[in-house]
Formats: structure tokens, sequence, C-alpha cells
């Protein structure tokens, strides 16, 4: 049986993508995340932004690239929301590189993986957001954990369809 380097394990899970995609995917993101709770009001218990973070960090082990989407897409997100502009920037430039980190060492290509994954991202990235506001602006929120392990649950679910139509646009070798 044929043991595998470290360096080995990460060319064989690094995922590629037309230029097009790794523009226009964010972008759809950031946009739609923006748009639709103003729409359907209940869609904002989907975070589109964090879900593509996570699904192009998990399959670009990189931590580098990981954080620099991450926070892009962070500050875009806050910069077309109400929200204070560096607050998500923060959350998911961390949440990046943790699941940047993570894609090295785990197989990424395991649906039940993926789906705990994102619900462990999510509760981070909620769990990040809600310090960010406390300690460095000092407000307070009216905050729900149930409705957040709920809004994790939810990110997890759209995951399970996301993920999947995602790597259709994967560049094979």
């Amino acid at each position: 049986m044929p043991v595998l380097s470290a360096n080995s394990r990460r060319e064989l899970d690094i995922h590629r993508f037309p230029v097009l995609v790794y523009a226009l995917v964010p972008l759809t993101a950031v946009v739609l995340q923006a748009w639709l709770p103003r729409v359907l009001g209940r869609f904002a218990w989907f975070d589109l932004p964090l879900l593509i973070i996570v699904y192009f960090a998990l399959g670009r082990p990189s931590p580098i690239q990981g954080t620099v989407m991450g926070f892009v897409l962070g500050i875009f997100q806050d910069a077309l929301t109400q929200h204070a502009i560096g607050i998500n920037g923060i959350a998911k430039t961390l949440v990046g590189f943790l699941a940047s980190s993570f894609g090295v060492r785990i197989d990424v290509e395991n649906h039940t993986i993926r789906v705990l994954l994102v619900l462990f991202f999510s509760l981070l990235s909620s769990t990040l957001y809600v310090s960010v506001y406390r300690i460095l602006l000092g407000l307070s929120l009216d905050w729900n954990w149930l409705d957040e392990l709920l809004k994790a649950a939810g990110n997890s679910i759209l995951a399970l369809a996301l993920f999947p139509l995602l790597d259709r646009f994967r560049i094979r070798d």
C-alpha cells in the first residue's frame, strides 16, 4: 500500500476551476446575500458567502488563499449590508484560514465531513461575529443561540445542494 507524503496529498486534493468561476461565484453569493433578505425576509437564515469561502478554502488548501478570500468576501458583505464594516471581514477571514488549514489534513470529498465542517464553521462565524460586535464595538445584540444553531443547520443543508453543483465546474485532470 503506497504511503502519501504531505506534499503529494496536497497535490492530489487541490481543486482547480476556470477563472470565471473564481470571480463570478463569490460575487454572486455576496450580491444575493445582500439582496435576497430584503425580498425574502427568511433568506437571512443562510450565509452564502460563508458557504463559498468554506467550499473554495477546503478545495484549495492554502491558508493564505482562504484567508484572503474570507477577508474580501466578508468586507464586501459588510459593505453591501447595514453591518459595521469589518465585522464579517474578521469572522470570515478566520473561517477561511481555518477551513484551508483543515483542507490540508482531512478528506474533503466526503459529504458528511463537508456538512459537519459547514455546521462548525457557521457556528464559529456566528460566535466571532457576536464577540467582535460586543467586545470591539461595545454594543449588545439580541442574539439567540438556538436561532444560530438552526442557521448553521440550514447552511449545512444548503451546502448539500450547493457543493455538488460547484463540483461540476471543477477542472478534472
